[in-house]
């Protein structure tokens, strides 16, 4: 698995909206990959049950509608533009065929307002017989419980964050998860430094400067990055 850590992580691509290329869209993820970098995503199901990339609870900041994908058809986000701009919401399968394996792709699950069986079902249909670096992670125990119950094939990681109270974190792990995406402001901490002694890897998250960087470098094992290119000096 040491492609996790092999190359800096785009979160929800290489956005940047300046240039009206907007997150977790088609175009911030073909700019990941013409960089080379990993790219991070985040999935949800629409109303009819297929694996759509989106972040957020409801539409408002990047639609300026209040709808929330689960409330959606898949042919209804189709049609919605992100940020005004041309780039639409994409599927879980149009990223997947895009990316066919030039980059590691990472994917962070979002349960809705209600749990949705179908989901993890989903999910998993959608990537089987993908050939390139994936790995899912979620900060929902019981989803990720469900992809272990399931038998997912590729990695599987809590997305986390605190620094201090881990029996949360420490439960979920013993469901024999593969990795950890941590917030890098509660780094370092007793839960993600003996996962990095015990060789499980750590990627941090959100690394916005040379600063944070730092700190990513000193106590994680790779960084998820928005906002600057973290090869520069």
């Amino acid at each position: 698995m040491m492609w996790l850590t092999s190359a800096p992580i785009a979160h929800r691509g290489y956005h940047d909206p300046k240039k009206a290329v907007f997150e977790n869209t088609m175009p911030a993820f073909e700019a990941a990959i013409a960089a080379g970098f990993a790219i991070e995503c985040d999935v949800r199901l629409t109303r009819d049950g297929i694996p759509v990339i989106f972040h957020d609870d409801d539409l408002q900041r990047l639609a300026g509608r209040g709808d929330t994908i689960e409330a959606l058809t898949a042919a209804e986000t189709d049609a919605i533009a992100i940020g005004g701009a041309d780039a639409k919401i994409p599927r879980l399968s149009a990223l997947l065929a895009a990316t066919d394996g030039k980059v590691p792709l990472v994917v962070e699950l979002k349960r809705g307002a209600a749990p949705d069986p179908r989901f993890v079902p989903a999910v998993l249909d959608a990537i089987a017989g993908y050939d390139g670096p994936l790995a899912l992670m979620s900060f929902n125990s019981d989803l990720l419980a469900e992809l272990k119950a399931a038998g997912a094939t590729v990695p599987v990681g809590l997305t986390a964050e605190g620094a201090e109270n881990f029996d949360e974190h420490e439960a979920a792990m013993a469901l024999g998860l593969d990795f950890v995406s941590y917030y890098y402001q509660h780094l370092p901490n007793d839960f993600t430094t003996g996962l990095r002694d015990k060789g499980i890897p750590v990627i941090t998250w959100t690394i916005r400067d040379a600063e944070a960087r730092e700190i990513s470098n000193r106590h994680g094992d790779q960084m998820t990055f928005e906002g600057f290119d973290p090869r520069s000096a």
